[in-house]
């Protein structure tokens, strides 16, 4: 028997390909990037007059400040898998993927799904699109290419995020106790009725969602072209292992269906009297609240407390790069912000300076959106890179009289694109799919370049329907 080859891939898919063979071979782990960023702050700190005295006493003093923030990021990570690997929502998963009526459609049917998941928690829209993915392949009655429904299955991560309700921007700024003290000053609070819920930001994550349903739709190959989950070697089977029987009479309350209910019954009352009693946007601008909630549905619904922990051990794997590389970017803030140097200016100063006067004309919003892409493939961290632009970015957002809100949402809409092109971020979809990066950078980077002048356009034009309102420092 003979195998037909499929045809190599030509124009942009094949520029893709390079381009992802060039990212594993010379891209280092992000951890790498964090420690080069220290350091490179660092030099540049001597440089602009601080004593090493100054420097050190900043990176020391600052190393801590994002614990807190630390660990809500790592809980976003885990109560978005915990979610998505629950009974429940594999059920749902095998029936959505019935839906589908072509490979097609299939492909931009996940892109959907992917970035309307990702607007309330993206480690859920990772985790919930890539079993959808690995749903649709398991069909026997339509060959969709298994590269093109991974790459769809990332879309939520790769595009609009950082628009959604678990942007770590937009949650830091919402939240006080998470700021730096020196951020909070320049910044104020901002919840999301200035930041995610404008309708700026929605109109701009509906275009983007189109334009990568779009996308995914015309790129699926086809015909001769398709490459299948079974061609390419990767095991489809998804059967969940049921935990061990209990053996001794300690783990009876393990096993309890009562006690997930009562706990559950027990935040729906807190939920509902925050609701009852707050504004609406104070509480889903509530980082904590948030994670309580996600966290204890996923207590519900997986039934019991020994399914519970079980995902939850499946799940802490995927949040080691945050909780090591965080320290590392609140460490690099302190410096920015603090180190003083000639005449007691900050680093952090001569950026935001350099930032007002070439955005002073009108440009602001898309010099600040190229900036941050092009850091974003450096420091592939949405909630650490904005510690590291903030201070000086949001200085500058109010020397123009930008709108900060908006700002916060460049750098939000921007901030996605490069995780088009660093695989970083793949790191957990591609676990669950059993491919490799480069198996998906050609089909993202194709979505990435229709991406980028769009993100450009939107920051700049929307940018102009805001008004400038000075920051509201919290009192203290």
């Amino acid at each position: 028997m003979t195998t037909t080859q499929a045809p190599a891939e030509k124009g942009l898919a094949r520029l893709a390909q390079g381009l992802a063979r060039a990212t594993e071979k010379w891209f280092p782990d992000a951890y790498i990037f964090a420690l080069v960023g220290v350091v490179v702050v660092a030099v540049a700190a001597f440089a602009n007059g601080s004593s090493p005295q100054n420097v050190v006493d900043a990176f020391g003093g600052g190393f801590w400040d994002l614990t807190a923030f630390t660990l809500q990021m790592a809980m976003v990570v885990l109560t978005g898998y915990v979610v998505a690997t629950s009974p429940p929502v594999a059920r749902l998963i095998t029936r959505l993927a019935l839906l589908p009526r072509s490979p097609s459609s299939a492909v931009s049917f996940v892109a959907l799904l992917s970035c309307t998941v990702s607007f309330l928690n993206w480690g859920l829209s990772l985790v919930f699109s890539g079993l959808l993915a690995r749903a649709i392949a398991r069909r026997s009655d339509m060959q969709a290419d298994y590269r093109a429904l991974g790459a769809a299955a990332f879309m939520g991560l790769g595009a609009v995020w950082a628009l959604g309700m678990s942007s770590s921007a937009a949650q830091l700024q919402a939240t006080a106790s998470s700021l730096p003290g020196p951020l909070l000053q320049i910044t104020g609070i901002l919840d999301f009725g200035k930041t995610i819920f404008t309708w700026q930001s929605l109109v701009t994550c509906l275009i983007i969602t189109v334009i990568t349903v779009v996308i995914a739709h015309l790129s699926a190959p086809k015909g001769a072209a398709i490459k299948t989950a079974e061609s390419m070697g990767v095991d489809l089977d998804d059967t969940i292992d049921e935990p061990a029987p209990r053996s001794r009479p300690g783990e009876w309350l393990e096993y309890s269906r009562v006690l997930p209910l009562l706990i559950g019954a027990m935040t729906l009352g807190w939920l509902v009297s925050q609701l009852l009693t707050l504004p609406v946007l104070s509480v889903v601008s509530s980082l904590n609240g948030y994670l309580l909630v996600f966290l204890i549905l996923g207590l519900v619904l997986h039934g019991t407390p020994r399914r519970f922990l079980d995902a939850v051990s499946n799940a802490v794997p995927a949040t080691a790069g945050i909780l090591v590389q965080f320290p590392l970017y609140a460490a690099m803030a302190a410096i920015l912000v603090e180190a003083e140097g000639r005449g007691g200016v900050t680093i952090s100063e001569h950026l935001a300076n350099f930032f007002t006067d070439i955005g002073s004309g009108g440009g602001f919003a898309v010099v600040i959106a190229i900036y941050t892409v092009i850091l974003g493939l450096f420091v592939p961290s949405g909630g650490g890179k904005w510690l590291v632009e903030a201070p000086y970015v949001m200085q500058s957002a109010t020397d123009v009289q930008m709108n900060l809100g908006w700002t916060v949402q460049i750098y939000n809409v921007a901030e996605a694109l490069p995780n088009l092109i660093n695989p970083f971020f793949m790191l957990p979809l591609l676990a669950v799919l059993g491919l490799r990066a480069r198996d998906l950078i050609g089909f993202t980077f194709l979505q990435f370049i229709f991406h980028f002048p769009v993100v450009l356009l939107l920051v700049w034009l929307l940018g102009m329907t805001f008004d400038f309102v000075p920051p509201v420092i919290p009192a203290q």
